[in-house]
């Protein structure tokens, strides 16, 4: 009896374990099946999704960075007025959200309006003067332009000395005879002070400060040729971008007024067309408008204008 009991013992013991390693293989099981989820994988893809969302915003904010928008104001020069317009027409088209103006208030005006911060950026059809260089202004070259001496289509004269053009505008010289043409007054027709044309007129013809009294004041580029298209007795000078065939250029010095001898240097009437500003006033737009008319297609414009490339 007594070895029954200890042979029952044996075999309860037997059925423990076995029970025992059963609920082992069960738990290790469910662990397995546990590890194969497919739970982690759509952690790791959201945590993608929003690494991806995170980088769309932020290409969205670097979009909204980059674009530009926004007024460019620009005065100066008529001289340059004509490529100003364009080129700013131009880059406005491919930028809908920046308005550029421009006022043709001349040179000199210009240069202080971009000194004082009334304008964003001025244009000088000359050299900046001696004082104006003090200023703290950044001058950027875009063109280069000849100055024509002009007169009206009908007139027999077709060539001056640049001697005769500075006895002419200082007086000295008062009727067409003195220089091959009929015998009839000269009628001088010049423009209003702190022009830019006139400024780098008087300069490099030589006659500052000598103007002669007769002479009629025209604001403008377009003005001095109007009043030279209609009087046969006119002389007066503008911008090459203002030739056309209301009026007639004279050779100076046997040089024809062209830009291929201004680029050659055979015809020594001519100046720069430039951007003035000050630095610490320039945004994102107009400094892209600068670049712009420097960049190949800006530089076609001023060719097409009539203006000569920087390049």
């Amino acid at each position: 009896m007594k070895k029954f009991r200890n042979v029952l013992m044996v075999a309860l013991i037997v059925v423990s374990m076995l029970a025992f390693a059963g609920c082992k293989s069960d738990t290790d099981s469910k662990t397995t099946a546990d590890d194969n989820k497919p739970s982690s994988s759509v952690d790791n893809n959201k945590d993608n999704n929003t690494d991806s969302n995170t980088d769309t915003d932020n290409n969205k904010d670097t979009e909204q960075d980059d674009k530009l928008s926004g007024l460019v104001s620009v005065s100066g020069s008529t001289s340059v007025e004509k490529i100003g317009i364009a080129t700013a027409e131009e880059f406005m088209a491919l930028n809908p959200d920046v308005e550029i103006t421009y006022e043709g208030i001349g040179s000199s005006n210009g240069v202080k309006n971009a000194k004082d911060g009334v304008t964003i950026l001025g244009t000088a059809s000359r050299n900046l003067k001696t004082e104006e260089k003090t200023w703290g202004l950044t001058e950027v070259a875009i063109a280069y332009d000849g100055v024509a001496v002009i007169t009206h289509p009908s007139n027999g004269v077709s060539e001056l000395t640049k001697e005769q053009v500075q006895a002419i505008y200082k007086g000295e010289i008062t009727n067409w005879k003195d220089v091959g043409g009929k015998d009839e007054e000269i009628v001088v027709v010049s423009r209003e002070d702190g022009s830019g044309t006139r400024g780098a007129f008087e300069e490099i013809v030589d006659f500052e400060d000598a103007l002669t009294e007769k002479a009629i004041i025209a604001k403008g580029n377009g003005n001095v040729q109007t009043t030279v298209a209609k009087n046969d007795k006119a002389i007066g000078y503008v911008s090459f971008t203002y030739i056309n065939d209301t009026v007639k250029p004279f050779k100076i010095d046997g040089v024809e007024p062209t830009s291929e001898n201004v680029v050659s240097g055979d015809y020594s009437i001519s100046r720069p067309f430039l951007l003035i500003y000050k630095e610490e006033n320039m945004t994102k737009e107009s400094k892209a408008f600068v670049d712009f008319i420097l960049s190949p297609e800006g530089q076609n414009i001023v060719e097409e204008k009539g203006g000569i490339k920087v390049n």
